[in-house]
């Protein structure tokens, strides 16, 4: 006796060794005995013996027009014999019914199984649908290949050219253009950014590093949407001063300048002039929602993305020239620098000046005038023995280092050159500006705290710096009350502080009461962006160095020992681990050799050469 049966949800045939009625011992087509339920039965038959049924079923099968059979099944529930019946149009030989059957399960778009051995035929709407599917995913897959092989042949085909963002930085898995790039890349033992550069999509690298970042932080690009007309300032008595900017030449959100002016008593007056654009970014204008959105200006090497629209900075900007709506901390002063008095204004400030950081000497550090001193020492100089005083009265040391700026020539060549200039930081120019923002901080963060008006704090505890709605102290400043509110041009928690600020000075309501959920909102999400601006300007710095090291063809350099396996190159500040480096003293120099520079990736290869003798 041979069995006809499902198995593991394949149709068999074999011989029975042994029936106990629930079950029964077979061997199988292939020799291999098991056990299968009586459950599992499809059909019984003496003739032909079970090999000859396997094959001569399946190869019966295969002649089966299957769209016939869908046609002549009724639209009740059904069994494979009674199909072969009505099939073949007399009562089916084993074979012939073993490969109805086989037809059947092979066929799950147009029979759907409904039990042991019977099935209903699918609607035909349904049967419509999957057939079509079918045929469309036989379509893609052979378009898939055709792109896979043009990849393979170095070529990007045009249709992964207009799905490039979505490739190179939010891939969607689910689409044919992806799923080819990554059959590509199984087939080349690559990555996709790598295969998609070698197929020359990736024509400027540093584009394909700021792209990336745009496509996190700012979805929908970087235009600025409609926000109607700039509301005009209140009217504001003008400053009795000439006020000057200090400032990197490439600044155009200039937030803050300074002024001195002699006083009957016999001294003087040295004002802090911030720009105040919050008189005309009202909570919850159009503006606002911009400012809000963006958080921050962002800043890398040869670019910068504004927080605010362009109309909106000339507006408010400390340009020279003009007379610009500031709120202005005014430190009354002996002529040593020690502070008597000092109050907040509002005002319009005439700005005579815009002095760049490049082309100002040092000479106002000295204590006495000379004949060839450049315009502007004298009053940089009160203003030094000012800082001076605040910086001794904090009692903070100045913590000696080395700053670079980075100097894009977007003309020189197809992806620019760039120069990296050290700079010493702690400079008698650094501290003086340094000192004066500290204080106008210090200030209004105490006028906040003194009216009980929340801010958005930066406080230092166990050398962690967070953002809080509260004063707190911040240890590495040497400070109690540490607000930030200088920068309103270019941040959004000065902005929100500045609001804050004119509300008290004016003797009105703040805009945010203590417990406000959007001030905590804010604060939150400022904190986030700003860490996140922050993270990609040292990714790209990071990559100006790379680019550095090859624009100058620099095959070996001079580095110290930082610890363990990590060093600080001596040339522009970039650092590198060496697996090779032996156990050395911190700040040893060490001689490097430049190995293999992959911008894509922005990483460096290097090698230990040996100490510098």
């Amino acid at each position: 006796m041979n069995v006809f049966f499902e198995d593991d949800g394949q149709l068999k045939a074999g011989t029975v060794l042994a029936d106990n009625d629930s079950s029964l011992q077979v061997e199988s087509t292939t020799g291999k005995r098991i056990k299968v339920k009586a459950a599992a039965v499809l059909l019984r038959f003496a003739a032909p013996a079970a090999t000859a049924l396997h094959a001569d079923a399946h190869a019966l099968a295969a002649t089966l027009d299957v769209d016939f059979l869908w046609d002549v099944s009724g639209d009740d529930e059904f069994g494979f014999a009674e199909l072969a019946t009505e099939y073949f149009g007399h009562p089916p030989t084993a074979v012939e019914s073993a490969a109805v059957a086989l037809a059947l399960a092979g066929a799950p778009m147009y029979f759907y199984r409904r039990g042991k051995g019977r099935y209903r035929k699918a609607p035909a709407e349904a049967l419509k649908a999957a057939l079509a599917s079918v045929e469309r995913k036989k379509r893609e897959a052979e378009q898939m290949a055709g792109w896979v092989a043009e990849l393979a042949a170095g070529r990007l085909p045009d249709a992964l050219r207009a799905k490039l963002p979505m490739l190179l930085y939010k891939p969607d898995r689910n689409t044919l253009e992806w799923k080819a790039l990554a059959a590509a890349c199984d087939a080349q033992q690559t990555h996709p950014v790598a295969l998609l550069a070698a197929c020359g999509a990736i024509p400027s690298t540093h584009d394909y590093h700021f792209n990336a970042f745009l496509a996190q932080a700012f979805p929908k690009g970087t235009a600025f949407p409609a926000w109607g007309g700039l509301p005009a300032p209140p009217e504001l008595p003008v400053a009795a001063v000439q006020a000057f900017s200090i400032d990197d030449a490439t600044t155009t959100e200039i937030d803050d300048a300074f002024s001195v002016t002699e006083l009957p008593d016999g001294q003087l007056r040295i004002g802090i002039h911030i720009a105040a654009p919050a008189l005309s970014i009202t909570p919850g204008s159009a503006l606002d929602a911009i400012a809000r959105e963006r958080l921050s200006t962002v800043y890398m090497p040869g670019r910068k993305i504004t927080m605010l629209p362009d109309e909106v900075i000339d507006a408010f900007s400390l340009a020279a020239g003009a007379d610009r709506p500031a709120v202005s901390l005014y430190v009354d002063v002996t002529h040593d620098g020690v502070p008597v008095r000092q109050e907040t204004r509002i005002e319009r400030v005439p700005v005579a000046a815009n002095l760049h950081l490049s082309a100002l000497s040092e000479a106002f550090a000295q204590p006495l005038p000379s004949p060839d001193d450049p315009p502007w020492t004298a009053e940089l100089r009160l203003l030094w023995k000012l800082a001076s005083h605040l910086a001794d009265e904090r009692g903070k040391a100045d913590i000696a280092r080395i700053d670079y700026s980075y100097d894009v020539d977007w003309d020189a060549g197809p992806d620019g050159r760039v120069a990296i200039v050290p700079r010493p930081r702690g400079s008698p120019l650094d501290k003086l500006v340094a000192e004066l923002m500290i204080h106008v901080n210090n200030s209004w963060g105490r006028v906040l705290g003194l009216a009980r008006a929340p801010g958005l704090y930066r406080t230092q505890s166990y050398g962690k710096v967070k953002m809080s709605l509260r004063p707190g102290e911040h240890q590495g400043l040497g400070l109690s009350h540490y607000l930030w509110a200088s920068s309103p041009l270019r941040r959004y928690s000065d902005l929100v502080n500045q609001r804050q600020l004119l509300a008290v000075v004016a003797g009105l309501r703040p805009p945010h009461a203590e417990g406000d959920a959007e001030l905590f909102a804010a604060l939150a999400d400022f904190e986030a962006t700003y860490g996140q601006y922050a993270e990609f300007q040292d990714r790209m710095e990071h990559y100006w160095c790379l680019r550095w090291l090859l624009q100058e063809g620099v095959e070996e350099a001079t580095a110290a020992v930082v610890r363990e396996s990590l060093v600080r190159f001596q040339s522009v500040p970039l650092y590198q681990r060496l697996a090779d480096l032996p156990p050395l003293a911190q700040e040893t120099l060490v001689r490097l050799a430049v190995g293999r520079i992959d911008l894509l990736a922005a990483t460096l290869e290097c090698r230990y050469l040996g100490p510098v003798a």
